[in-house]
């Protein structure tokens, strides 16, 4: 993947699924309408307007950010390898009780504000995989996660979808309607 001043903004967020959070984290862009972007807008063109934000440096963030979220991707089959074994980690469902009530995955769990406190007030260093439909928003609860201290939480990777093709395909496979 290779990232330049040209390239548009909907190109960054389909390649860097972490991108929004990194940009919002580091420069407050992406979180709201006053700060928002287009598809169509180049990353160049959303610096310029933001006080001449270095497009280098922003390209430079966005790579750091991406590569630390890989280092906590787990690919389904090593999700099941870690499910298996003698300490197995939590299996948290970031998905909707809609969806959870619908397909799942048998071990997980959803997670709960009531269940989140209580995993933030218990081990810190407890394992624990996050998933969600297709692997896009796990990555902001895991985030969210380390910075409350649980730095042994990870995603898998590709989210109840890859689960369904790669481990249980007696899962059924859906898609979401997003209004528009």
């Amino acid at each position: 993947m290779t990232i330049t001043p040209d390239t548009t903004m909907g190109f960054i967020m389909d390649q860097i699924p972490g991108a929004r959070r990194a940009l919002f984290a580091r420069y407050h862009l992406g979180g709201c309408q006053s700060c928002g972007f287009s598809p169509n807008e180049t990353l160049k063109a959303l610096c310029a307007r933001n006080g001449d934000i270095d497009t280098d440096e922003m390209i430079q963030h966005l790579i750091a950010a991406h590569e630390h979220d890989n280092s906590v991707l787990l690919t389904p089959s090593e999700a099941k390898d870690r499910l298996s074994g003698p300490t197995p980690p939590i299996l948290l469902d970031c998905r909707t009780r809609e969806e959870h009530d619908a397909v799942t995955i048998p071990q997980s769990r959803l997670l709960t504000q009531e269940l989140q406190q209580q995993l933030f007030s218990e081990n810190p260093q407890q394992e624990i995989i996050l998933f969600d439909h297709q692997g896009k928003h796990a990555l902001d609860t895991c985030a969210w996660f380390h910075g409350h201290g649980m730095k042994n939480t990870y995603v898998m990777r590709g989210g109840i979808d890859a689960w369904s093709l790669e481990i249980d395909p007696s899962l059924p496979r859906y898609q979401l309607e997003i209004p528009t």
